[in-house]
């Protein structure tokens, strides 16, 4: 394929795994970073390096416009390395307000800019538990403002056609964490493969992205995307 993707977030954990899949399938690709000395790591990878902050709406506008891409994706998190505890507080305000504010100044430099798709991630440990087996249809919790906020702006803008990817808990190669912890969880690598899939195949929509044998189904996703948790070493 030979669109042109925004991939706001290139360097984070997902998006260093995202990038060279990209790549190797044909698209062009420009990748954000708020760092100037990252620059080079995703020149490196084959994208065009954007050098932006989400907070900054008129810049990030003139960034969208630049590049005129077909397809944005959105995997911006601001949570400490591993989810150090001690520095969660503080992580979860900046990442909520990356939810609430960084999405709206995307979404409307997507739309200014001309593209047609959104592809968000958002997480899939904030349903609401006891109502019997968790999927896509389950309700949110009612505290979950920051990610309801994000995933209506992705699925609902008008002229957007949107997906959001509920990540598990992930685990894996730059996350701080090397193995499976907790009850929804999904491996960094897995992860990536699911936003390519979703852009691969044009899915629309909510889709699980977890690991088998948890709380929440992915069967959605395996069977619109074609996704599925590969086995590895141990498991």
């Amino acid at each position: 394929m030979s669109a042109t993707i925004f991939l706001a977030g290139a360097t984070g954990a997902i998006g260093r795994k995202l990038v060279p899949m990209l790549i190797e399938a044909g698209f062009t690709v420009h990748g954000t970073t708020r760092k100037p000395e990252r620059a080079d790591s995703l020149r490196a990878a084959g994208a065009t390096p954007v050098v932006v902050d989400v907070f900054d709406a008129k810049a990030l506008g003139v960034a969208l416009q630049r590049a005129k891409p077909d397809i944005v994706l959105h995997q911006l998190t601001d949570l400490p390395f591993g989810l150090d505890p001690a520095l969660m507080e503080e992580g979860r305000v900046r990442n909520a307000r990356i939810r609430e504010v960084g999405t709206r100044n995307l979404v409307d430099a997507a739309v200014a800019a001309g593209a047609k798709r959104m592809i968000s991630q958002s997480i899939a440990w904030a349903y609401q538990t006891g109502m019997g087996p968790i999927t896509e249809e389950t309700p949110l919790q009612e505290s979950a403002t920051a990610v309801r906020t994000l995933e209506s702006l992705s699925l609902v803008t008008s002229g957007i056609a949107g997906t959001v990817l509920r990540n598990g808990l992930l685990y894996g190669p730059g996350t701080g964490c090397d193995a499976p912890n907790g009850a929804i969880t999904l491996h960094v690598d897995d992860a990536a493969r699911a936003v390519l899939l979703a852009v691969q195949t044009s899915a629309i929509g909510v889709f699980n992205i977890v690991d088998d044998g948890g709380l929440v189904s992915n069967a959605k996703a395996k069977s619109i995307l074609g996704w599925h948790p590969l086995k590895r070493g141990g498991e």
